[in-house]
C-alpha cells in the first residue's frame, strides 16, 4: 500500500480533532511551523481505523495544554514493541517472538518535523533493554554456539546482546564463539539467567538478574545435580508450550530459589565478569508482561540505586517456586556494589496489603512512579491501571489521584520536568492524554490530548546535529 492510500484511509476514518493550542510560557520552545527549532515533544500514538491500523509520529510544543491531531499529520511508521528516546533519538525496538525485529531510528530536523533515518536493522529477539554512554543494548538469553553442547547435544543458554549506536547509526553484537558470555550456572546454583534492564551510574552498569530455572543443558550436569531433592517433578519429560511459554524435555522452568534477589554490576558494557550484589529481602527485580523483563533497577539523582521486586514469583504453580517476600524495594549505595540495609515493604502500602506493580521509572529526586494492579497478582486477570509515587526518602507510597476512571492501558514512557512526572494515559472511548503528576502531592492533571486510539511513548527531542 502507498503512503498516499494509507492517508487516504486514515483521512476517512479517524475521529475529528482539535488543532495544537499554543505553549504556556513554561514549556520547552520550537514547533512545527518554526524556522528553526530548538525542540519539540514527540508522541507515538496508534489509530485504529475501520479498515486499517496507523502509526503516526506526532509534534507538539506542550505537555501541559492543547489538542493534536493525526489527521494530515505527523510520520507514519511501523509501530514498535517499544520506543526508545535517547540523546535525541527515538528508537523503534520491535520484538517478534523466535524472529528478528525490525528497528529503525527517527531524528527531529531544524524545521521541528520528524525525519526516518537512513539505516534499518534486524536484530535478535529481545526480553529487555537499557542503555549506556552511546548504545542502546537489547538484551535476552538464547542456546549458544553448537560448540559447546553437552554430550546429548544440550546448548548452554547464553547472552544475546546488541548495541545500537545512537551517533554513529551502526550496531554490533556480542560476540558468543568465545563461550564467556554463557549464563548457565550465572548465581553458582546451576541455573541460567537472563538480565532485565541496563542502568548506567558513573562507568559502572546495573543489571536485575532474573534466574530462569534449570535449561536441559543445567539439569544434566552430573546426572541432575541441580535438581534439589523433592523438585524432580518439575523437570519436563517432554516439550510443550509455546511462544514465551514453550519449554524442552528435561527443562525445570522456573527458578529453584524465588527468595533472593540478584543485581549484576559490571564495569563497562562488555557485560563480561560482574560482581553480584544479593539480598534476601525482596525476589526478583524485574517487572514483566508475557516475554518481556521490565528494568526495576534505577538510579536516584544521588547516585544511589534502587531495586524494586515486583514478587513475581508468587504466581508459580508449584509452591516450591513461590516466593514469600512481598513486592518491595532495596538500595545499593551510591558508588558501591553491595545492598545496606535499606528495606520498604511496598505491597503493605496498598490497598487489602496484597497489591503489586508491573513497572516503574525514576521520577525524579528520591521519588519513583509504579504501575499498580488493581488486586493482588494471584487473583484473576489483574489491571495494571492505577499509579503511585513511592518516596524513597521516606519510604512512602501514594496512590495518584485525578486520574480518568475508565483507563484502559497506560503508557510505556515518562518525562520528568519542574516537579512533575509525564505519563500517557489511555482511555476507553475517549482521547489519550498525557497527565502531569506532582511528586509531593500524587495529584495528577490532564495535559495534551491527542485525537488516537493511545499514545505508545513520548519524549522532548532538539534537531540532532
Amino acid at each position: 500500500m502507498t503512503q498516499k492510500s494509507i492517508w487516504r484511509i486514515m483521512a476517512s476514518t479517524l475521529m475529528p480533532a482539535l488543532i495544537l493550542t499554543a505553549c504556556s510560557e513554561n514549556d520547552e520552545p520550537g514547533g512545527n511551523n518554526s524556522v528553526e527549532s530548538k525542540g519539540n515533544f514527540v508522541f507515538a500514538t496508534t489509530v485504529q481505523g475501520s479498515n486499517a491500523t496507523s502509526y503516526v509520529l506526532l509534534t507538539g510544543e506542550s505537555l501541559d495544554e492543547g489538542n493534536l491531531t493525526t489527521v494530515n499529520n505527523g510520520l507514519l511508521n511501523d509501530g514498535a514493541t517499544q520506543w526508545v528516546f535517547y540523546k535525541d533519538y527515538l528508537y523503534a525496538l520491535t520484538y517478534n517472538q523466535q524472529n528478528a525485529g525490525t528497528t529503525r531510528s527517527y531524528i527531529l530536523n531544524s524545521r521541528g518535523q520528524m525525519e526516518a533515518r537512513s539505516t534499518e536493522y534486524n536484530i535478535s529477539r529481545f526480553s529487555s533493554y537499557g542503555t549506556y554512554n552511546d548504545d542502546i543494548i537489547t538484551m535476552s538469553t538464547g542456546e549458544g554456539p553448537e560448540k559447546f553442547a553437552d554430550a546429548n547435544g544440550n546448548r548452554p543458554m547464553t547472552l544475546l546482546a546488541t548495541y545500537l549506536n545512537v551517533v554513529n547509526e551502526t550496531k554490533r553484537e556480542n560476540d558468543t564463539s568465545t563461550g564467556l558470555y554463557s549464563m548457565e550456572n550465572f548465581l553458582n546454583n546451576g541455573e541460567y539467567v537472563t538480565l532485565s534492564g541496563a542502568e548506567q551510574s558513573g562507568t559502572r552498569l546495573y543489571c536485575g538478574v532474573v534466574p530462569m530455572g534449570l535449561s536441559p543443558y543445567g539439569s544434566a550436569v552430573d546426572n541432575g545435580r541441580y535438581i534439589k531433592p523433592g523438585n524432580e517433578h518439575l523437570v519436563h519429560t517432554t516439550a510443550g508450550g509455546n511462544g514465551g511459554g514453550s519449554y524442552k524435555a528435561g527443562e525445570l522452568v522456573g527458578t529453584q530459589y524465588p527468595d533472593e534477589c540478584w543485581v549484576a554490576i559490571y564495569d563497562n558494557a562488555d557485560l563480561l565478569n560482574p560482581k553480584l550484589a544479593t539480598t534476601d529481602k525482596i525476589s526478583t527485580p524485574c517487572g514483566r508482561y508475557r516475554s518481556q523483563y521490565y528494568q526495576t533497577v534505577w538510579a536516584a539523582d544521588n547516585g544511589d540505586i534502587y531495586v524494586f521486586s515486583a514478587s513475581y514469583a508468587k504466581t508459580m504453580t508449584d509452591d516450591a517456586q513461590k516466593t514469600t517476600l512481598p513486592a518491595g524495594v532495596c538500595r545499593i549505595p551510591a558508588g558501591k556494589t553491595e545492598f545496606d540495609d535499606y528495606y520498604c515493604n511496598i505491597e503493605a502500602q496498598t490497598p487489602g496489603g496484597n497489591r503489586s506493580f508491573m513497572r516503574c521509572w525514576p521520577a525524579g529526586g528520591n521519588c519513583f512512579l509504579l504501575i499498580m494492579y488493581d488486586r493482588a497478582l494471584t487473583e484473576s486477570s489483574p489491571a495494571a491501571t492505577e499509579l503511585a509515587v513511592f518516596d524513597a526518602s521516606s519510604k512512602k507510597l501514594t496512590y495518584v489521584t485525578g486520574l480518568p476512571e475508565n483507563v484502559s492501558s497506560i503508557g510505556k514512557t515518562v518525562y520528568n520536568q519542574n516537579g512533575n512526572v509525564y505519563i500517557p494515559i489511555n482511555v476507553e472511548n475517549e482521547q489519550p492524554a498525557i497527565y502531569a503528576i506532582n511528586t509531593t502531592t500524587a495529584k495528577a492533571v490532564k495535559g495534551v490530548s491527542i485525537a488516537a486510539t493511545d499514545i505508545t511513548g513520548f519524549g522532548f527531542m532538539t534537531p540532532a546535529k
